[in-house]
């Protein structure tokens, strides 16, 4: 590393060490919830997991050691690479559990839904960096936001990734709105979005519709679409305070509980090490997102606001959904737990989110 470089990392050390505190705890509570998954094996789902995460740890260091700059300078060319790998998928994505959702790139399997996000953040922070207060209160200025939103969302959804498109959508429309949208035609908007959702009940998938109706009544079908949110409610619930122990729990081990090591991790953990457990890493994820808004907070340029504040966003709706969703608060729509769950795809993701971040703050002191 350059000079220049170790410099800015020795300027404020100290909110270096909160972010990588935060970082290991909740990699170290994701590794050994793998382990669990693995009934105790160095397995090969293991292995993987480990090298996921020191591959990301690579990419952070690389990220945060360029100026912000260049993310600025860049980022419309990442969300056409971003926005083009979608249409790719489309064309020659390859197949799984019913969705075509992956490019295969024969190293590696990568889900662009995930960079997407990234990219959607960089873009719209750049757009708007790039306005005055007087143009951001003109309703036309923020057509071309919108539809750098709708592009991925509708490409997303057609996959079908009703999950990550939800997400894609409302992080974005979080930029528009931290860019100072006037608030009562957002609020009006965002009435009338709500009072349309019963009618896209007509463009959903079967498979979506029967999600929505096992969350509204898990007991319909409990040996189809609603197995896995009451599996997850009965490992949450009989880990009880605790938690059974390392390598203990029942649902998981005898495998009545489903995708144990990457959508349901949290209900793995949680089964063994209680509501302890599970308060514990929802305090590590509090932390870090708000360390995320804190930083947003000091920054000075637009872009860096919009952009910390974007990735926030981001990090909090996948924390919510996936609690909320294994624990039957929301119905089950695939989002992973960031650092826990088991993917490359969502672990570079958030990896690279705190490389910008700690990018962010380092430039701040240049």
């Amino acid at each position: 590393m350059s000079r220049l470089n170790k410099a800015r990392f020795q300027l404020f050390p100290n909110e270096f060490k909160i972010l990588f505190v935060l970082l290991i705890f909740l990699l170290l509570i994701g590794l050994v919830g793998q382990i669990s998954a693995s009934n105790g094996e160095c397995s090969v789902s293991v292995k993987k997991h480990l090298l996921r995460i020191i591959s990301g740890f690579v990419i952070l260091f690389a990220i945060s050691s360029c100026r912000l700059k260049m993310f600025y300078n860049y980022a419309y060319v990442f969300y056409v690479f971003a926005l083009l790998a979608l249409i790719i998928v489309e064309l020659l994505g390859i197949i799984r559990l019913g969705a075509q959702r992956w490019i295969n790139l024969g190293i590696l399997t990568v889900q662009p839904s995930e960079p997407m996000k990234i990219a959607l953040i960089l873009a719209l922070s750049r757009y708007y960096s790039l306005l005055t207060s007087s143009e951001i209160s003109e309703v036309k200025n923020h057509y071309i936001p919108i539809l750098l939103i709708l592009f991925p969302s509708l490409l997303v959804l057609k996959q079908p990734d009703l999950g990550s498109a939800f997400l894609i959508f409302c992080t974005g429309i979080s930029i528009v709105f931290m860019s100072g949208f006037p608030k009562k035609i957002f609020a009006t908007i965002v009435g009338m979005g709500i009072f349309s959702c019963p009618f896209s009940w007509f463009f959903l998938h079967d498979y979506q519709k029967n999600r929505i109706l096992t969350f509204l009544d898990p007991d319909r079908d409990p040996c189809g679409t609603g197995y896995h949110v009451l599996q997850s409610k009965i490992a949450i619930g009989s880990g009880g305070f605790w938690g059974k122990g390392f390598l203990c729990s029942t649902q998981s081990k005898l495998d009545f509980l489903p995708e144990k090591n990457t959508d349901f991790i949290f209900t793995t953990i949680t089964e063994e090490f209680g509501f302890i457990g599970g308060c514990l890493i929802i305090l590590l994820f509090i932390f870090l997102i708000s360390y995320f808004f804190w930083i947003a907070v000091r920054e000075k340029t637009v872009f860096a606001k919009l952009m910390c504040g974007g990735l926030g966003v981001l990090l909090f709706l996948h924390v919510f959904v996936n609690i909320a969703m294994v624990m039957g608060v929301l119905p089950v729509v695939g989002i992973p737990l960031p650092f826990l769950s088991y993917g490359g795809s969502s672990m570079l993701t958030f990896m690279v989110s705190c490389g910008l971040i700690m990018s962010a703050l380092a430039d701040k002191w240049k």
